[in-house]
């Protein structure tokens, strides 16, 4: 069943993507945040176009890899990528256990797909900042400004 179960589609919209050497680096506009795909998730997430298989995608991922690959790996990632928004949904997913793969793959512990991923401040968010006398009960003081007082207020230090 997982083997042949079809991928979900990848998302394209709303999404900057850059290759740097074996990483692909992804910014989701929508939700301001940027993720770092190692190669072997770049690779499955690439696969995901809603009509191939885990084992076709697999089997392509090992060739790519030069190693042997099962499905397991694929729906790791496929969870994964759904995780950050990166693919819809795919529908019955299988269940895969992570510590179960860390063991079968510990000798090619570099093949584990992998997401690292961050929240970025909005353009508001990062220019946005209190002045002589304002507030910073919810903002960061402007450079050269210090938090201080009840309530709490930005002056010089």
């Amino acid at each position: 069943m997982k083997s042949s179960t079809r991928l979900p589609r990848a998302r394209t919209e709303n999404l900057v993507v850059r290759e740097v050497d074996d990483e692909t680096l992804v910014y989701d506009i929508e939700r301001d945040e940027a993720h770092c795909l190692n190669q072997t998730a770049a690779l499955i997430w690439k696969r995901c176009d809603g009509k191939t298989t885990a084992t076709q995608a697999a089997r392509a991922l090992g060739k790519e890899l030069d190693t042997t690959v099962d499905a397991d790996l694929v729906w790791l990632a496929v969870r994964q990528l759904q995780r950050f928004h990166l693919v819809g949904a795919a529908g019955e997913s299988p269940s895969v256990s992570r510590r179960e793969l860390v063991l079968k793959y510990a000798p090619l512990a570099l093949a584990l797909p992998v997401i690292v991923s961050i929240t970025a401040p909005t353009t508001v968010q990062a220019a946005s900042c209190a002045g002589l006398g304002q507030s910073c009960a919810t903002l960061l003081c402007c450079p050269g400004f210090f938090c201080f007082g009840s309530p709490p207020t930005c002056g010089l230090g």
